[in-house]
């Protein structure tokens, strides 16, 4: 089942609309903190577990160069540590401190309270409903993008 151009129109002007608002619900909780938006996205990403630079800078969909300032910046606030990949030395693995850790939490704890406030008159059944549409959403904009920059894919046969 095809989704209609208007539709799909409408769905990418919703999403860059929630976009800005999360953005701005974002910078409002910023105050007082040391690390900025960019930092806290890439610090969010890498609290998933350690992994290449490369591979982080892929999945945020920014430049090498890009990531590695983000990376040196949050590096020098104690944040994350870099180590040589034992499976190839001229890459470099990246994963958070025990600082950052903390940070990190601190930081989705601060998020999570903010975005109650904002959600007051909303039903638990609401909240739960959207965040199951945005998920699947999500994973069907990766998979799709994934796909496409991916190019032909070997078929594997099955045991």
């Amino acid at each position: 089942m095809a989704v209609a151009p208007e539709t799909a129109a409408d769905l990418v002007y919703q999403i860059f609309d929630l976009q800005r608002a999360v953005r701005c619900v974002a910078v409002a909780g910023l105050r007082g903190q040391d690390t900025g938006v960019a930092l806290q996205g890439v610090l969010r990403f890498v609290g998933e577990g350690e992994s290449r630079a490369t591979h982080l800078a892929a999945r945020l969909g920014v430049s090498a160069p890009v990531l590695s300032r983000h990376i040196a910046d949050l590096e020098e606030q104690g944040l994350v540590v870099r180590r040589p990949d034992p499976e190839d030395g001229r890459a470099q693995l990246v994963a958070l401190s025990e600082a950052g850790a903390d940070k990190l939490r601190e930081i989705e704890q601060q998020r999570t309270a903010t975005l109650q406030g904002y959600l007051q008159d909303w039903s638990q059944n609401d909240a739960e409903e959207t965040a199951k549409i945005l998920k699947k959403l999500a994973e069907s904009l990766r998979d799709s993008a994934r796909a496409k920059t991916a190019g032909p894919t070997e078929i594997t046969p099955t045991v």
